[in-house]
């Protein structure tokens, strides 16, 4: 009696390729935060995902289009955060308290950072965040002598100073960066510092 193979249904398979390309990005997401992207291997992330690694170039082209998709995942992840009513107190600590909570895509924002030649970047001055600055300048709530390309670069650091300065947070603060004590306390401060900027 010969046995028939039964086909998964589309909706089945449909659901089966979801699930694999979101484990990859979990993957990739930890593989590229802890080894960047020259470090990272596809045979890695999908041994960590469970598929095969044939389904990275399926699904995303190769390793760089998996890391490409991983970085678009990040800015997805905060650009609902600016919204008109959002003061830029409380801007700040969506920002610091999104990073805190999700360690992997604060490692990828800076090793992609520490990995780029600044010589090959291009200069953005109207960027979105700065364009957004320069408006929360023009309402009041930057003081008008602050620049907003360097008021940016100094929100980006503090929100990041827990993984960046681990050992130097320790020691200034008294608290283990990785702790509930300095997440809060410093997002307190990150709020009480940018409201002063006004």
């Amino acid at each position: 009696m010969a046995i028939s193979r039964r086909h998964p249904e589309p909706q089945a398979r449909v659901r089966d390729a979801e699930r694999s390309r979101a484990a990859l990005l979990d993957a990739a997401q930890t593989e590229f935060a802890e080894k960047g992207l020259a470090g990272a291997r596809v045979d890695a992330i999908a041994t960590r995902a469970g598929v095969n690694k044939q389904l990275i170039a399926y699904y995303f082209g190769g390793k760089r289009g998996l890391y490409d998709a991983v970085t678009a995942r990040r800015r997805e992840f905060v650009a609902d955060f600016d919204t008109p009513d959002t003061s830029l107190p409380d801007l700040a600590m969506r920002y610091f308290y999104a990073f805190a909570d999700n360690p992997d895509l604060e490692r990828i924002f800076l090793r992609e950072n520490l990995d780029r030649d600044p010589a090959d970047v291009v200069h953005d001055p109207d960027s979105a965040e700065v364009a957004d600055l320069r408006r929360r300048q023009e309402s009041g709530e930057l003081a008008h002598e602050l620049d907003p390309a360097f008021v940016l670069l100094f929100l980006e650091a503090m929100t990041v100073s827990g993984t960046l300065f681990a050992a130097e947070a320790k020691r200034l603060t008294g608290h283990d960066p990785r702790s509930s004590e300095f997440r809060d306390r410093a997002a307190e401060q990150v709020r009480e510092i940018v409201r002063r900027l006004a």
